[in-house]
């Protein structure tokens, strides 16, 4: 008979809380050549893709505004330096399917990405300031519980978006900050990520309590044999993509992107 554990959906995936980080890393690692490295007297992981020109950093932090996620992007060609970071409720989910969007053997574009698409076509709309106006620079989860706003600076111009999730008058439970530089099919593909229907499954014991009383939860028996290999077939799956439509390139030069200070 197969072994079954139980299993809690979560939905919206974005109440999900933050899941286990190797969702992020290990595909990184094991499907994208991105090396890693560390101090041991300090409590971060830093990864490094190939061509030396992303890096991704976990620092935990006992602050809560900093961030523990940052992806950072080195200046290469026509694309300038760029910097996305994560707060540390983040779902991992939510960071892979930017990071998956990263490795992904370059495409040509057809035709130009808006990185709203994903939320005007699940139903998000501009959200409301508290004078009743609609804000054009904005979209909001259809159950206000998440929203997408672009910043602009003491100039007027764009510098950024902040991705929130929050629950009425009380604090963010996760932030995600968007540099203005950020390509629009990376900044697009976090945005789909916010706006995907498809429950995010955790241990039942790890769910949130947020998301028990402003989302949607189930509980399944699955068998413990697809929760032991799920990371592995998702980093063969990754694995095997990028082998399959890799094409030949020659090597970036060596422009790491600058650190910030050490926690």
């Amino acid at each position: 008979m197969t072994e079954t554990i139980e299993q809690t959906l979560i939905s919206p995936g974005y109440l999900a809380g933050s899941g286990d980080p190797a969702w992020v890393t290990v595909p990184l690692r094991r499907a994208s050549g991105w090396s890693t490295a560390g101090d041991a007297l300090v409590p971060q992981v830093i990864l490094t893709s190939p061509d030396q020109l992303a890096q991704l950093r976990i620092a935990p932090d006992p602050d809560p505004a900093q961030p523990w996620w940052t992806l950072r992007h080195a200046h290469h060609g026509d694309q300038r330096a760029w910097e996305i970071t994560f707060d540390a409720q983040t779902p991992v989910e939510i960071i892979a399917a930017v990071t998956d969007t990263l490795t992904a053997p370059a495409l040509p574009q057809t035709a130009p990405v808006d990185p709203y698409g994903p939320l005007r076509a699940a139903g998000w709309h501009a959200p409301l300031h508290h004078d009743g106006l609609t804000s054009p620079k904005g979209m909001s989860s259809p159950n206000g519980l998440a929203r997408v706003d672009r910043i602009v600076d003491g100039h007027g111009r764009s510098a950024g978006w902040v991705v929130e999730t929050s629950v009425h008058n009380l604090p963010a439970i996760w932030r995600a900050h968007v540099d203005d530089n950020t390509p629009p099919h990376v900044a697009s593909a976090l945005f789909s990520a916010m706006a995907d229907t498809t429950p995010l499954v955790r241990p039942p014991r790890r769910v949130p309590s947020l998301a028990l009383k402003h989302g949607s939860t189930s509980t399944r028996q699955v068998s413990a044999e697809s929760v032991a290999f799920a990371l592995r077939n998702r980093t063969t799956a990754l694995a095997q993509r990028n082998s399959a439509l890799a094409p030949s390139v020659s090597p970036a030069s060596p422009q790491a992107p600058a650190s910030r200070r050490t926690r």
